[in-house]
């Protein structure tokens, strides 16, 4: 059977199996979103492992989008799961076709289906998975191996079936090659959609404290809108690799405005890839935002990317203590 069809009656058995549970439980109380779980994965401390072991958990369909994949553990995983049944989906961003091109290759010769991103956006910077449909991976890297020993990141797991169906649907959409405008789910934040305003009012919704990381600080309106944080007298801390002073005029802006940056030097065993807010920890008003949303213009408003911003206390008990650790390890701004 050609695999295309294969593939095509394996997403239907799975689906129909998905229709079957739903009609088995149409009778009973409805499970609200606060009974779905939610888990966190931090790196470079726990290695990238835990992220294989979500990948070869899949039994019946994987569906990835990435912005690079420069892994060959993943690879032969991603196509192990196909060979074993699972009808595994792949995007990977065009705008990187030298970097990801292997990768591509060698899926589509293992019978996985794979498809370079639309062009209608700048590049899709997503980093992000579903499971059986049953559980979401949304990240801040990406996997690519030369990376897994220094990048700070964070990954968010996530078993809210209206984000899973949100996901889904975008994935059907850019896998094909087709327009669509983002649903949010119950937590979900999408570029170029709304990532822009969820994440400004995360930032002005703050009533005490705000721990931020990201790799980039090149966009106004956000700078803007931590030092209009500080001077409402939010507690404003930033922490940045400082590669060759690109965002040493922002640096000064922030500082000026009262928000504490600390950074380390682009040499550092240490680098700061993730894009993470943890709005007051601690409070009833607890927010941890994490995601492939870098502070950039681009990034919010002309990429593909996916958030996710969560009241677990589980997912902030995660991030919160590692951003404050990495401040501290950091050198103060000044």
């Amino acid at each position: 059977m050609h695999p295309t069809v294969t593939r095509h009656a394996r997403r239907i058995a799975t689906a129909a199996t998905a229709l079957l549970a739903l009609a088995g439980t149409a009778l009973a109380t409805a499970i609200p979103a606060n009974a779905a779980s939610y888990g966190i994965i931090v790196q470079p401390d726990q290695g990238i492992t835990p992220i294989y072991t979500l990948i070869n958990s899949a039994t019946s369909t994987l569906d990835l989008t990435l912005y690079e994949l420069v892994d060959t553990t993943a690879e032969q995983d991603l196509v192990a799961r196909e060979n074993a049944g699972v009808d595994v989906r792949v995007v990977l961003d065009s705008r990187q076709k030298s970097t990801n091109q292997a990768a591509y290759t060698y899926l589509v010769n293992n019978g996985v289906g794979v498809a370079w991103s639309s062009s209608k956006y700048y590049y899709t910077h997503e980093k992000s998975f579903a499971i059986d449909g049953t559980k979401l991976v949304v990240m801040s890297g990406n996997l690519t191996t030369q990376y897994y020993s220094a990048d700070r990141n964070y990954s968010v797991t996530d078993t809210d079936t209206a984000d899973i169906t949100a996901f889904e649907t975008v994935f059907d959409a850019d896998y094909a090659g087709t327009t669509v405008t983002p649903g949010d789910g119950d937590h979900l934040v999408w570029s170029p959609t709304d990532s822009q305003s969820k994440l400004l009012a995360l930032i002005s919704g703050a009533k005490s404290t705000l721990l931020v990381e990201n790799q980039e600080m090149g966009y106004a309106t956000i700078v803007n809108a931590l030092v209009a944080a500080a001077a409402r007298g939010v507690s404003v801390k930033v922490v940045m690799t400082n590669s060759g002073d690109d965002y040493a005029s922002e640096f000064d802006t922030l500082t000026a405005g009262g928000v504490s940056v600390s950074t380390y030097a682009d040499t550092a065993s240490l680098y700061i890839h993730a894009k993470a807010i943890v709005a007051d920890y601690g409070l009833s008003s607890l927010k941890t935002f994490v995601g492939s949303q870098n502070f950039s213009s681009t990034s919010l408003n002309s990429n593909r990317e996916l958030g996710i911003i969560l009241t677990s206390t589980v997912v902030a008990n995660g991030v919160e203590p590692v951003i404050a650790s990495d401040y501290a390890g950091g050198t103060v701004w000044s």
